[in-house]
C-alpha cells in the first residue's frame, strides 16, 4: 500500500527517523529527508546527504532535504521542494526533537526555549504547512513521535521542561485527530516501550551501557509502517506504544530489535 507514497520525516538524519526512512523506502514509498544535519558530529554519526544515498544506493527513493524546523520560511520551502519533485505528501513524521533531562533549577532559558522551539512550535509549523497536501492524499498520516499522556506528579517532577514540550506533542496529535477528521487525516503519536539505541541514548542518558539495554530503532519503523497500512479514516487519535502496534500486526518475536538478546531491557521514559 505504500508504494509511490511520499513521506516527509523531519529529523531523518540519523536514530529513529532514518530507521522509518529506511523502511518506507524498502516498501516503495519516496522518502524525504529532512534535517538540517549536512556535515557529519562525530558524536551523532549521519547527515541528511549519507541517509538519501544509503537509500539510494539500495535501490530506493530518496530526497535530502536540509531544514532547520524552528525557522518557519524553511519549514515552507522544504514542503514546496518536497511536493515539486515528489508530487505530493501522503505521510508526515514528527520526528525531529530534542532532549533535556534537567529539573526547574538547572533549566537555562536558552535550553528552554530550544526545546520548545524544536519539539512545540517545529511540530506545529511543519504539520500546519504539510496539512495542504496532506488534504490531497488518498490515505494521509500524520505520525509524531511521543508519548502517551499520564499526569502522575512522577513524570513531571524530574525534567518538567523536557516533559512539558513531549507531553504537548501528544496534545497535538489528540487535537489534529479531532480538527482533520472530516478531511480523512490520521493523526497518531507513537512512543517506544524501552529506550532505543540512538545516539541520544549513548550520549545523554546512559552510554554504551544504556544502549546495550536498548531495543533498535527498527521496532518503531516497524511499527509506523503497520500504522501508515492503515485506513486513515479509522486508526486515528492513538498514542500508541511501539509494543502494542506490533501485537496489532502480528508481530510476537520481539527479541529481534534487541541489542543484546535474551539480556535486561531499559524501560523508556513515561512508560510504567
Amino acid at each position: 500500500m505504500l508504494k509511490g507514497k511520499v513521506a516527509f520525516i523531519t529529523g531523518a538524519s540519523r536514530g529513529i527517523g532514518e530507521a522509518i526512512a529506511v523502511k518506507l523506502a524498502g516498501e516503495g514509498a519516496l522518502v524525504a529527508i529532512v534535517a538540517k544535519s549536512v556535515n557529519e558530529d562525530p558524536r551523532l554519526g549521519g547527515t541528511i546527504n549519507s541517509v538519501a544515498q544509503k537509500i539510494n544506493d539500495s535501490g530506493g527513493k530518496a530526497l535530502a532535504v536540509q531544514c532547520d524546523i524552528r525557522d518557519e520560511e524553511q519549514v515552507i520551502a522544504a514542503v514546496q521542494k518536497v511536493n515539486t519533485i515528489f508530487g505530493g505528501i501522503d505521510i508526515l513524521v514528527n520526528n525531529a526533537s530534542a532532549i533535556m533531562l534537567t529539573n526547574t533549577e538547572q533549566t537555562e532559558a536558552k535550553r528552554f526555549d530550544l526545546i520548545h522551539d524544536i519539539n512545540v512550535r517545529g511540530t506545529f509549523f511543519v504539520t500546519k504547512h504539510c496539512i495542504p497536501f496532506l488534504k490531497k492524499s488518498e490515505n494521509p498520516h500524520i505520525l509524531t513521535l511521543s508519548p502517551p499522556l499520564d499526569m502522575d506528579p512522577k513524570w513531571l517532577a524530574p525534567f518538567i521542561a523536557y516533559t512539558l514540550s513531549k507531553y504537548n506533542m501528544s496534545m497535538m496529535t489528540l487535537g489534529w485527530s479531532k480538527e482533520f477528521k472530516k478531511a480523512g487525516i490520521a493523526a497518531n503519536s507513537l512512543w517506544p516501550v524501552t529506550t532505543i539505541a540512538t545516539a541520544a541514548v549513548k550520549n545523554l542518558l546512559g552510554g554504551e551501557q544504556m544502549a546495550s539495554m536498548s531495543r533498535k530503532p527498527q521496532i518503531l519503523a516497524d511499527a509506523a509502517t503497520w500504522i501508515f497500512n492503515q485506513p486513515s479514516t479509522e486508526c486515528t487519535g492513538n498514542l500508541f506504544l511501539d509494543e502494542d502496534v506490533l501485537k496489532k500486526a502480528g508481530i510476537s518475536d520481539l527479541e529481534q530489535y534487541a541489542v543484546t538478546p535474551g539480556g535486561p531491557l531499559q524501560r523508556d521514559l513515561y512508560v510504567s
